[in-house]
């Protein structure tokens, strides 16, 4: 399906965004191949849980694989379609006495970013339980690649490092009880409640990546950017390393705090905190120019 001049806004974490010029839903594997060998320098996304789209839109392409996002349990076995929330395979996990996704509990992405990424918090991530993925290759059209060939490291694969779209995974959990599930579930959830901004504020989750061996928490606290204001837009009071959207914050608010954040911990520690927040845009010239001091391309 094909929607032109889409409004973004009401999808995205941080309720921020303008038009995009053309917009695809494939349905299927099959369907998005097909998109993809059309309009080759699409950008594809999720459920747009981890992306500030630009205020001024976006003039490209855009495939969303939301609605991919079927699921098939065999044993131990888990495979999921890239748009399926990863709260939602968390709860099944648990439903089927399966552990090893508890992790994914009130994630906001989906399995497509969330391989993409290498999600993880609460001492599990998805390289420990990832099996293989089929992904889209521009050269080669749809591979499996196995956990080996993904090469995971934190909040990373080999999908942020070539041109490859993430469109099923596979999971091989451990058999467990539910109430063992459940109990790592309910402190995943109190710990996120207490530490973390309750997904009814607009945000995107971490602002910036944890450098190694630091937190960026840490740093960003100690720089003093907690509760700091642009526009529409503040730094949380509890956790220095997330921004809230007021309710009328631009995409350039966010880029200009975010740029504040970034050279506050620099000229404290002299150290480049890298975004985990991804950017879609181009058409602001400001904003164009905060990405090449943040994202360094």
């Amino acid at each position: 399906m094909l929607e032109t001049d889409y409004d973004i806004k009401q999808m995205t974490s941080f309720k921020i965004g303008g038009n995009i010029s053309k917009m695809y839903f494939p349905e299927s594997v099959e369907e998005f191949v097909e998109i993809k060998e059309k309009e080759p320098d699409a950008f594809v996304a999720g459920n747009f849980s981890n992306i500030l789209v630009s205020s001024d839109g976006f003039e490209g392409t855009v495939i969303c694989t939301k609605k991919i996002d079927g699921i098939k349990i065999d044993g131990n076995r888990v495979l999921a379609g890239a748009g399926v929330r990863g709260t939602k395979l968390s709860k099944l996990a648990l439903e089927n006495e399966l552990s090893g996704l508890e992790f994914m509990i009130a994630f906001p992405g989906s399995v497509g970013g969330e391989v993409f990424m290498n999600a993880g918090a609460h001492g599990q991530m998805i390289a420990d339980v990832l099996s293989s993925a089929k992904v889209y290759c521009p050269e080669l059209g749809v591979i499996t690649l196995k956990n080996a060939d993904m090469q995971f490291s934190y909040r990373t694969s080999i999908c942020q490092k070539m041109p490859y779209s993430v469109l099923e995974a596979e999971f091989v959990l451990t058999p467990s009880t539910k109430d063992k599930i459940k109990q790592k579930m309910d402190e995943n959830l109190s710990f996120r409640q207490n530490k973390q901004p309750s997904l009814t504020l607009p945000n995107c989750g971490s602002t910036f990546r944890n450098p190694e061996g630091d937190s960026a928490g840490r740093l960003l606290d100690e720089a003093g950017v907690k509760g700091l204001k642009i526009g529409g837009a503040h730094v949380w009071e509890n956790h220095a390393n997330f921004i809230i959207n007021d309710g009328n914050a631009t995409s350039l608010d966010i880029l200009i705090l975010m740029h504040e954040m970034y050279k506050r911990v620099k000229e404290k520690f002299n150290v480049e905190l890298k975004p985990e927040v991804r950017y879609l845009g181009g058409k602001n010239e400001k904003e164009a120019e905060l990405c090449k001091i943040l994202y360094q391309k």
